[in-house]
């Protein structure tokens, strides 16, 4: 038998659904994730999943992209109508198609299948761990958290604080990934960032995908923000090594 995963320090206050219409993988990702520490909810259908994430409000919802009634897709579609909870997706080695479409209605990441349980809980913990801003070290007691002012690129406005992006008066709807990418490069204007530096920044230092899912979130973020890439405002591209931030002339 293999060893119990160990404890995460977060996963008792933490909730994780996850969505599989094979039950025997539910149950056994589930029981993995208990053992870690975490309150596990399962679901077997889409429409179930929908419902479960509404109510329930996990922190991680894992889903299958074969789900009945609706599928997988769909599922995180309606998800990120309600919630910016992660979702971590499962696809069949393979079909890069389906993983493009899952990151682009507003996947966080994928874990393609056949996979084993523990690796699944350890990219659970590694989403959980994601750094949200350069300001969430612990305060002193009695410490006041100082303000993050506003950055400003044209008539986009990126309030850290308030996790909100504000273009021409409308607060866009980003997923957390989405925005923490945003952050993250508003942070250091006119840095290029490479896509390493930006996985390990907004996914964690221990993820081991393919770097180029940055590309699929920058691609879903311009759309968000209007930004021509052929002639971009806000995330201009840098040949051969990655992003940074325009000035949104």
């Amino acid at each position: 038998m293999q060893p119990t995963p160990p404890l995460d320090s977060q996963a008792s206050r933490t909730s994780v659904l996850v969505s599989d219409d094979e039950r025997a993988i539910a149950e056994l990702v589930g029981t993995y994730l208990t053992r870690a520490g975490y309150e596990v909810a399962l679901t077997h259908t889409g429409p179930a999943t929908v419902a479960a994430a509404r109510t329930l409000d996990p922190a991680v919802v894992v889903l299958d992209l074969g789900l009945p009634g609706l599928d997988g897709i769909e599922v995180c579609r309606q998800v990120r109508t309600f919630s910016d909870c992660y979702v971590l997706m499962l696809t069949a080695r393979g079909d890069e198609m389906d993983r493009v479409i899952g990151l682009s209605v507003g996947a966080d990441d994928y874990i393609t299948k056949p996979f084993s349980a523990r690796e699944l809980v350890a990219r659970v913990q590694a989403v959980l761990r994601r750094p949200r801003s350069a300001g969430t070290a612990p305060l002193p007691p009695g410490a006041e958290a100082p303000e993050d002012p506003p950055r400003v690129f044209g008539n986009l406005t990126v309030l850290p604080g308030a996790r909100q992006a504000v273009l021409a008066n409308r607060v866009v709807p980003l997923t957390r990934t989405e925005f923490d990418l945003l952050e993250v490069m508003s942070r250091r204007p006119s840095f290029a960032f490479s896509r390493r530096t930006l996985v390990d920044q907004v996914w964690d230092p221990a993820w081991v995908g393919d770097e180029h899912i940055v590309d699929v979130h920058v691609a879903h973020l311009r759309r968000k923000l209007g930004d021509d890439p052929s002639e971009p405002r806000f995330i201009e591209t840098v040949r051969g090594v990655g992003y940074r931030m325009g000035r949104g002339r």
